[in-house]
């Protein structure tokens, strides 16, 4: 019998389809691996603003993800939205029961209007407790500098990456400012940086693209890819997603990427 590569994303739902699991199950499928998901909270939010967080029982999050990994197991891990320190601590102590399954770490702080999503003390969780066991974490500019607690330096990356590489993991940063563009800036445990330099997109269709991002380097982890050659697919993934979704109207505010843009093409 054959075996699906797996992806268990650790995140939580949102109503638009655009961000938190339900965005994490469409870049997994759409990347060909298999999607799960076990939920940390519920958001309510529109295209506009987040309204309202309403985290889950503790217990429940553990036990949905115990219930995945024990049973049918997984190829890959990918945490998103953990919202607080006693959360982010208990999925650290429960993956570290399974440490020979990639883990891919989206800190999320911030959404992509610069709304906060996460209490202040879930910051120095995430480096106590959850970066440690991660392959590779995923923060973007905003993030990244809140891990950093200064600018990231996107003209001379090095210092920035080998901080945030501090634990033994790999790292991308993503949508740093840079002179007329973006660039994401990649660095391996061994500290070798690779930099993705891209033209801006005029689109306000933004919303989940961090988890869409993260979710499909899980996606390509499960599949047996390295790191690099994971973050170089991903990133051609992300790219063409936004592409394609910058030609659709979503709502009043900020819409989702084409996270199937290649089923599309075809049909």
């Amino acid at each position: 019998m054959k075996e699906y590569p797996k992806v268990l994303a650790i995140a939580g739902s949102e109503p638009l389809g655009s961000a938190g699991v339900q965005a994490d199950i469409k870049a997994i499928s759409a990347c060909g691996s298999y999607a799960a998901g076990a939920l940390t909270c519920i958001v309510n939010e529109d295209t506009m603003q987040v309204k309202e967080v309403f985290p889950l029982p503790v217990e429940l999050i553990i036990g949905q993800v115990r219930s995945f990994l024990d049973d049918v197991h997984a190829s890959a891990i990918k945490t998103g939205m953990l919202f607080k320190k006693e959360v982010i601590k208990a999925v650290a102590e429960t993956l570290k029961d399974y440490p020979d399954i990639p883990l891919v770490v989206d800190p999320v702080m911030v959404n992509s209007t610069g709304e906060p999503l996460i209490e202040p003390d879930a910051i120095e969780a995430y480096k106590e407790y959850l970066f440690p066991l991660a392959t590779i974490i995923t923060p973007n500019y905003r993030e990244a500098n809140l891990l950093l607690k200064h600018d990231f330096c996107g003209e001379n990356p090095e210092d920035d990456m080998k901080e945030l590489c501090q634990w033994g993991n790999a790292a991308i940063v993503k949508s740093i400012p840079y002179k007329e563009n973006l660039m994401d800036a990649f660095s391996s445990k061994d500290h070798s940086i690779q930099k993705y330099v891209k033209e801006k997109i005029n689109t306000k269709n933004v919303n989940g693209t961090g988890c869409t991002f993260s979710s499909s380097i899980a996606a390509f982890l499960s599949q047996g890819h390295p790191v690099e050659e994971a973050v170089r697919l991903a990133e051609d993934y992300i790219h063409n997603a936004i592409k394609e979704g910058a030609t659709y109207k979503f709502g009043s505010g900020i819409g989702p990427v084409t996270h199937f843009y290649k089923w599309l093409k075809m049909s």
